[in-house]
């Protein structure tokens, strides 16, 4: 039986699978934790790697293994390989302002001077051209400004900088120097300075954000070999965390994943690269060859944990009294910007609860309030893949808040249509595991492991829902309340 390995370096943990290359069936598995924060020392990703490893009974017996991580952490390193200073990770939103600068100095150029309106207009059209996005926080090239900014010091000493799932598969191959870096096309297009488009850096904007250009790692195709373990067996290219959720469930065109962590995500495999100047929908590439057109939410799977922690109750328990409660939660809304926003762009956003009254404060609505809130946030994300022509076959949930009861059966409500919800599994470290298992076979697509049982949810739509929290969403503004 020849084995893989898959990393997922999450924000939160570090899971290893072992997998056969050619079934896909489980044969051992390690977690580990990271810590919690926004910024978070890259030897703590390195730590909880090799403990995740070791729980999973090591890697040398396996013939391949790819990474997948969290998307956009900026990691910087000096000339030596040394890291400068802990990485900013996606989910850091200080750098909200240097988005909104660098959208507006690439629009300057179009519109006449003082008209700042129009820059930033045009600066989002011109981003989504160059990068298929619309620079926000999360960016790696938000970043890079705010360090150049904020902390030159520390921008005079990077000579590279990567993301975090290039830099662990570095370290696995023995982190033998600087021009041995390499990443892929998935993580890549998460950058803010790479072009699913064309297959290239955009090192002016790269130099237009930072001030100069630093060593960037070289872009691998699917199937790339990014080094070897010390057994000798090859390394894949990895990929970001959603790259890798969409190859771990096998999803096809016109299947649209819905992933509830850390972040919420709704993405799509798409055979064309999308452009959307909004900024709502970020024009990614997949880890197969195609593109991964994504609508992402700061604010997932911790809601629910937020909401249970207030109501001082479990997330079973949680679920159980969401469900008791009417659909709509009696006009009950929680609006969940609890870490401020990425979609719509609000960064600087807190959380609110509309609709308090004597009948509505109960645990049973409270929790109502809290699941149909996560959701209408992700219905908002399908809502701006359709507008950019996304097709919608069907709608597969996945991620920690899927394990939720609530979840699963207000979904088809809030969504309107069937939702699959996949079994319970590590989707992002056997997206990595198969993509191994490619590198492994070779081939022209990833091998075909057998599907995994799924559950279908369905339930009369309630676009009641959807509009009492767009009328409290459109109360929230960009500032702290």
């Amino acid at each position: 039986m020849a084995l893989v390995a898959g990393v997922d370096s999450s924000t939160q943990s570090c899971k290893v699978v072992i997998r056969d290359a050619e079934t896909g069936e489980l044969v051992r598995s390690g977690r580990a934790a990271h810590p919690e924060g926004t910024e978070v020392d890259p030897a703590a990703w390195w730590g909880a790697l090799q403990d995740a490893v070791e729980q999973a009974g090591g890697l040398a017996d396996v013939v391949a293994a790819s990474v997948a991580g969290q998307q956009h952490g900026m990691v910087c390193l000096d000339e030596r390989g040394e890291v400068v200073r802990p990485a900013l990770l996606w989910n850091d939103t200080r750098s909200a302002g240097a988005a909104v600068d660098l959208i507006e100095e690439l629009g300057d150029g179009n519109v006449a001077g003082g008209d700042r309106v129009g820059a930033l207009v045009a600066g989002r059209q011109a981003w989504a051209e160059a990068v298929g996005s619309v620079p926000v926080a999360s960016f790696t090239v938000t970043k890079l400004r705010w360090l150049a900014r904020n902390e030159p010091a520390s921008a005079e000493r990077t000579a590279a900088v990567c993301l975090p799932h290039d830099w662990l598969t570095w370290r696995l191959a023995g982190a033998h120097g600087l021009d041995a870096l390499r990443t892929d096309r998935g993580d890549a297009s998460g950058t803010g300075y790479w072009s699913p488009r064309t297959g290239e850096y955009r090192l002016d904007l790269l130099e237009r954000a930072f001030g100069r250009r630093p060593v960037l790692p070289v872009v691998l195709d699917p199937t790339g070999r990014a080094g070897e373990l010390p057994n000798g067996a090859p390394l894949g290219p990895g990929t970001g965390d959603n790259a890798a959720a969409a190859l771990g469930v096998g999803a096809l065109p016109g299947d649209v994943i819905v992933s509830i962590g850390t972040s919420g995500t709704v993405f799509s495999v798409a055979e064309t690269p999308s452009q959307d100047s909004s900024g709502a929908v970020a024009g990614f590439a997949d880890a197969t060859g195609r593109f991964l057109p994504l609508v992402a939410t700061l604010n997932a799977a911790r809601v629910l944990d937020a909401a249970a922690k207030l109501l001082g109750v479990d997330l079973d328990q949680l679920a159980r009294l969401a469900l008791s409660a009417p659909s709509g939660a009696d006009g009950l809304v929680m609006v969940p910007y609890l870490e401020g926003e990425r979609t719509p762009n609000r960064p600087l956003a807190t959380g609110a609860v509309h609709g308090l009254t004597l009948r509505t404060s109960t645990p049973a609505h409270l929790a109502r309030a809290a699941v149909e809130g996560l959701l209408c946030g992700l219905a908002d994300g399908l809502d701006a893949m359709v507008a950019q022509g996304a097709t919608v076959n069907r709608v597969i949930l996945v991620g920690g808040g899927a394990r939720s009861e609530a979840v699963r059966r207000i979904a088809p409500e809030v969504f309107g249509c069937p939702v699959l919800v996949p079994a319970p599994g590590e989707y992002v470290a056997d997206g990595a595991a198969r993509q191994a298992a490619w590198v492994a076979q070779g081939g022209e697509a990833p091998p075909t492991w057998s599907a995994t049982t799924t559950q279908e949810y369905d339930a009369r739509p309630a676009p009641h829902i959807r509009d009492q929290y767009a009328t409290a969403r459109d109360l929230i503004t960009n500032r702290p309340t």
